[in-house]
């Protein structure tokens, strides 16, 4: 099939190209890409206004299943997410049993091959049962078809089992993606420690629980050689040492996610447990850090982190609600809405975080709109106010601090192997 996308609006950061092209794929690839194409197309989507994006990549996201379907399942995950722009999501380990052996592996690919939408990638454990102890089979996990490894929602707490996870994944050349938290020093902290955590009578969560570890894990990844990726960072103290370790060459990446990017501790004070996440929201100056260093590079990516919960895991007292958010449907409209319009980020940047620099950390033939490249396309529609309703999630959870909110930017389509998987 053929499919002809006209006068759209494209950002492509890969290869520095940004303005009003044509592009035509041709089965399940670029096929070219000019300003005015003539061939004959089977369908053909006017994009003119329109902003188009190589497909979105979310390298980090909870999907539940196997073993919390009623939260999520791989095939609502996915259909959250194509709403959302995006082309391809990788599923983190922490599933019941866990992702830390084939058989598992084969499961969440097989259930994404029958949902038949998006691309998913599953993330392995870095130690068996993500319990810290015993390394996994990384390469047993990568032959099953894993593109990367994490203990996510758990660091690992033993610095000699974490020296030999990143000696052994950088035989195996799987990047490390490393949920970084002491929590001796969390504890059971429900929001980030400092004025607004006092007033409300919470249990805070310091900044250091969070940066402590991020500095012995670059100290780690400098010592073995090997590549590790900080996930959903929301400190200026991490910040700093990641930014510091770049500079001397460590193999380091890092991501953020939206609600840290426009939310604060002090949306948290209102004991809305749909703000509770982990790591907590913390305070303006962090969040005004985080921005920046979007800016300067110091941040590659910008992943959800989507977390469903059911409603009786969040209708309960801040104290007791599970730490987590959904964020697939509403990743670009928010970013759009808050940075965008507001000139702080650009389509491209969004472009090079969401798409390109996911692409290459995992190594993947996407986050392109090269001639030849998999035909991945997220087609956005910048002007478009609309509110987000509970009635109109796609997600099989409605744990969302957004709910209610306009905003501006909406995603009309979603291809993923050059077939249409989301149309307006």
């Amino acid at each position: 099939m053929k499919i002809l996308i006209r006068s759209g609006y494209i950002y492509d950061p890969a290869n520095k190209r940004e303005g009003a092209f044509d592009i035509l794929i041709q089965q399940d690839k670029i096929f070219k890409v000019a300003k005015k194409i003539k061939d004959k197309a089977d369908k053909t989507i006017d994009a003119k206004g329109r902003v188009i994006l190589p497909g979105l990549i979310d390298m980090h996201a909870h999907l539940r299943e196997p073993g919390r379907e009623d939260a999520e399942t791989i095939a609502t995950g996915l259909d959250a997410a194509i709403s959302g722009g995006f082309a391809s999501v990788c599923a983190m380990p922490n599933t019941k049993p866990c992702c830390d052996n084939q058989e598992v592996v084969d499961f969440k690919l097989k259930k994404a091959k029958e949902a038949n939408t998006a691309n998913l990638y599953a993330v392995g454990a870095i130690t068996k049962g993500r319990e810290g102890k015993e390394l996994s089979e990384m390469g047993e996990l990568k032959s099953a078809g894993c593109i990367a490894i994490s203990d996510d929602g758990n660091s690992v707490a033993s610095s000699s089992v974490m020296r030999r996870a990143l000696e052994y994944a950088l035989m195996f050349d799987l990047p490390v993606i490393s949920h970084c938290e002491d929590k001796d020093l969390s504890a059971d902290g429900v929001m980030h420690e400092g004025y607004v955590s006092t007033v409300t009578g919470l249990r805070g969560i310091p900044s250091a629980a969070e940066s402590a570890i991020v500095a012995r894990d670059l100290q780690l990844a400098e010592f073995t050689g090997a590549r590790i990726h900080i996930a959903h960072v929301s400190s200026k103290e991490s910040l700093r040492l990641i930014r510091d370790a770049k500079a001397k060459g460590v193999k380091v990446t890092c991501e953020t996610c939206p609600h840290y990017l426009v939310l604060t501790d002090e949306d948290a004070g209102g004991y809305d447990t749909n703000f509770k996440v982990n790591p907590p929201l913390r305070t303006k100056e962090d969040m005004d850090e985080l921005r920046k260093a979007l800016k300067d590079g110091t941040i590659d990516v910008i992943s959800t982190d989507h977390a469903p919960h059911i409603e009786s895991e969040k209708d309960v007292e801040f104290d007791y609600a599970s730490f987590g958010i959904i964020g697939l449907e509403t990743a670009v409209a928010v970013l759009a809405t808050d940075l965008i319009v507001k000139n702080i980020i650009g389509w491209n940047d969004i472009a090079a975080t969401m798409s390109r620099h996911p692409a290459e950390i995992l190594g993947l033939a996407k986050g392109t709109l090269s001639e030849g490249a998999d035909a991945d396309i997220t087609i956005i529609d910048p002007n478009e106010e609309w509110v987000y309703g509970k009635e109109d999630i796609r997600s099989k959870s409605k744990n969302s601090p957004f709910i209610g909110r306009r905003l501006k930017g909406r995603v009309k389509y979603t291809i993923a192997a050059g077939k249409i998987i989301l149309s307006e």
